[in-house]
């Protein structure tokens, strides 16, 4: 039984190779021998003598643990490998990829019911297995029956996101009839706390895969809404009014799909008419993604003679790349044009062209999925659908950017920024966020949110930067300093304990959204200038191994979030 299983196990790179290589007939065979070792444990494990045994006191849980992987292992290959595999070696790659503006979705349903059968058993097994009570097993046996545990919850992940993609991505994509898409482009050079304020706004229209840009405009342009729009009281509490009054404010709060309803009712609010079936956020960092994939676009003419012929007298790129693409559109385009009605016209521009090419890429389109999940990986791209049951769905994956729901659980925090200068620096602010955990004694955890922010301004820059990204003045703060809200969250019932500046106490406000502790410090630094500040959650139940969600900006997520410290038991 043992060398069944171990064989079985040592052939799983040869099969990961295989599938990394689209080698569909290398990798049916591999299957076929894995499937011959787990069948052959699994009725190892069903003889009546290996049965008897595991009745016996003290020792025959060790048996019956035993059955179990051998039952799970089989169930996993048969029913959900197997079956992946032979869609696998059917499947047309190249189907996947958009040609001619258009994405054909009957694949994606075709393999449907075979992911939603694999994600299922992979999760039964999963919690079959997890459910084992170690600690009263022989070393010999626990760990390896670790080792399945383990790698079944690493594979689980990626199986059931690609089950909801393939119930999600044919209705989304218009295979049951038109959808319009609200596009929030965030521009992280003026922080929010889902990625950055959406100046440009276009709106995609989706048809049987087929996808057009058939609007865009301007935050700036949607003006206040006066009353302000209905907002939920808790969030209203902390991020205030200005959530339901104007459209740059709409993500203010980390939850997305509060960010999305609100953002989608301005829109059809100020267009009379227009139906928005769902809302997309993405920024700068999402663009070069899918510029690496699909290589250079040529920009050309705007379609504004009023703005083209301010961009002639501009040294701004003609042609953008991955390389060019966000500091352009966060730095040069402020040096080199003043008019913010300008601004945001380059901005819609470059995300159309961008649309444009990704609708239009030839051949493999592997690195175009590569390019989106890495995206989503970062937090820099999120999705919400008007529709319930989709929603629902999106509900349970990272895409939905929640503050609350059934993607969120365990040891869960999240560091957050919104800008307060009211103008663009924050392209030139640094970030470091730290979980750091201890244990006072009390039976549970406490953790301290560690963040530090450093404006690496030049020392001049209240002269030699714009008004625009300095801001002037125009809110309060000097130009060149920096002013940040620091949002954070707790994990659910915990509390907010205190909070400290460059290790000297300090107030902080405290709030409450839903179940989860939220604390905010503010803080205002000059060019060079560097603040530490924590925050301290007490009262932490959960022993999971914790998980930060933080926004994206310009820098790379794996810089920002550094790694926790102190993750002992308190048990």
């Amino acid at each position: 039984m043992r060398s069944n299983l171990e064989s079985s196990m040592a052939l799983l790179p040869e099969l990961q190779a295989a599938v990394n290589s689209r080698d569909a007939s290398g990798a049916s065979a591999t299957t076929a021998q894995i499937q011959e070792y787990t069948a052959a444990a699994r009725t190892a494990g069903a003889d009546p003598l290996w049965k008897a045994a595991a009745l016996v006191p003290f020792v025959g849980q060790n048996f019956s643990a035993v059955t179990e992987v051998t039952v799970s292992a089989d169930d996993v290959i048969s029913r959900a490998v197997t079956p992946i595999v032979d869609s696998f070696a059917t499947l047309d790659w190249d189907s996947l990829s958009p040609t001619d503006g258009r994405i054909d979705t009957a694949p994606l349903a075709d393999v449907s019911p075979t992911l939603s059968a694999a994600a299922n058993t992979v999760n039964l097994s999963f919690g079959r297995l997890e459910g084992i009570d170690r600690s009263e097993l022989l070393p010999q046996i626990a760990g390896p029956l670790k080792k399945a545990v383990d790698a079944l919850d690493e594979v689980r992940g990626p199986i059931t996101s690609a089950s909801r993609a393939s119930e999600l991505l044919p209705s989304m994509l218009g295979a049951d009839g038109p959808r319009n898409y609200l596009v929030l482009v965030q521009n992280s050079a003026e922080v929010r706390a889902t990625g950055g304020i959406s100046g440009a706004l276009a709106v995609l229209t989706v048809e049987d895969g087929r996808i057009s840009l058939t609007d865009q405009g301007s935050a700036s342009e949607m003006g206040r809404f006066t009353p302000p729009l209905p907002m939920d009281p808790e969030q209203e509490r902390i991020y205030s009014y200005r959530m339901g009054t104007f459209m740059q404010s709409v993500n203010l709060t980390p939850d997305f799909p509060s960010a999305a309803s609100t953002a989608q009712q301005m829109w059809e609010q100020r267009n009379p008419g227009s139906i928005i079936n769902g809302v997309i956020a993405l920024d700068p960092v999402v663009l070069a993604n899918i510029l690496s994939a699909t290589g250079p676009v040529e920009l050309g003419a705007i379609g504004d003679p009023a703005v083209d012929a301010l961009l002639a007298n501009t040294q701004l790129p003609t042609a953008l790349d991955s390389t060019n693409v966000v500091p352009t559109l966060l730095s040069d385009v402020y040096a080199q044009i003043e008019e913010p009605a300008v601004q945001d016209a380059y901005f819609a521009a470059v995300a159309a062209k961008v649309f444009g090419a990704l609708t239009n890429i030839q051949g493999d389109g592997t690195q175009l999925v590569d390019a989106l999940v890495t995206s989503g990986e970062q937090g820099r791209l999120h999705l919400w659908s008007a529709s319930t049951d989709e929603q629902d769905l999106l509900a349970q994956t990272d895409l939905a950017g929640a503050a609350l729901g059934p993607a969120v659980g365990g040891a869960a925090f999240g560091v957050y920024f919104n800008d307060g200068t009211g103008a663009k620096m924050d392209y030139y602010v640094r970030r470091t966020v730290q979980l750091v955990k201890s244990c006072p004694g009390d039976g549970y955890s406490l953790y301290t949110v560690r963040v530090t922010l450093t404006n690496t301004a030049p020392a001049d820059a209240a002269t030699s930067l714009p008004e625009y990204v300095t801001g002037a003045g125009a809110f309060g703060v000097d130009p060149g300093r920096v002013k940040t809200n620091t949002v954070s969250y707790g994990p659910a019932q915990s509390r907010l304990q205190q909070a400290r500046l460059d290790g000297a106490e300090a107030p902080i406000g405290s709030f409450a959204h839903g179940n989860r502790p939220v604390g905010i410090l503010t803080t205002e630094l000059g060019p060079g200038e560097t603040v530490t500040l924590e925050m301290d959650f007490s009262k932490v139940v959960q022993e999971t191994e914790p998980v930060v969600d933080i926004t994206p900006t310009v820098q790379d997520p794996s810089d920002v979030l550094l790694p926790a410290q102190g993750l002992q038991s308190c048990s």
